[in-house]
C-alpha cells in the first residue's frame, strides 16, 4: 500500500502522505479512527474529547467505541496465531 518515510512520521501525517485520507472522503465513504486521526476531515470520525461532554455525546462516544471493537476482535485472533511456533502448526497433521 505504501512504502516507508524517512524518519519518525505521525500516523496521521504518513496517512495523508500516501493519500489514505483523501481516498474515503473522495468515494464518500466514512471511517472510524480513534483520537489521533482528529481533524482528519469530516469523514474521519474520532470519539469527542473532554470531559463532562453531554449524554449524548458520551452515547456516540460509545456506539463508536462498540463499532471499532468489532475491528479488535477480528485482529486478536491473527496476533495470537503470530505468536504460535512454528511446530503448533503442524500438530495434529496427518503424514
Amino acid at each position: 500500500m505504501s512504502g516507508p518515510l524517512h524518519g519518525p512520521v505521525h500516523d496521521l501525517t504518513a496517512a495523508r502522505i500516501w493519500g489514505v485520507i483523501r481516498a474515503p472522503a473522495a468515494s464518500g465513504l466514512l471511517v472510524l479512527a480513534d483520537n489521533a486521526y482528529q481533524g482528519a476531515g469530516a469523514h474521519i470520525l474520532t470519539p469527542h474529547k473532554g470531559r463532562d461532554k453531554p449524554e449524548p455525546l458520551k452515547d456516540a462516544n460509545r456506539a463508536h467505541a462498540k463499532l471499532r471493537g468489532h475491528r479488535r476482535t477480528r485482529e486478536r485472533p491473527a496476533s495470537q496465531l503470530d505468536r504460535r511456533s512454528p511446530d503448533d502448526c503442524t500438530e495434529g497433521l496427518v503424514p
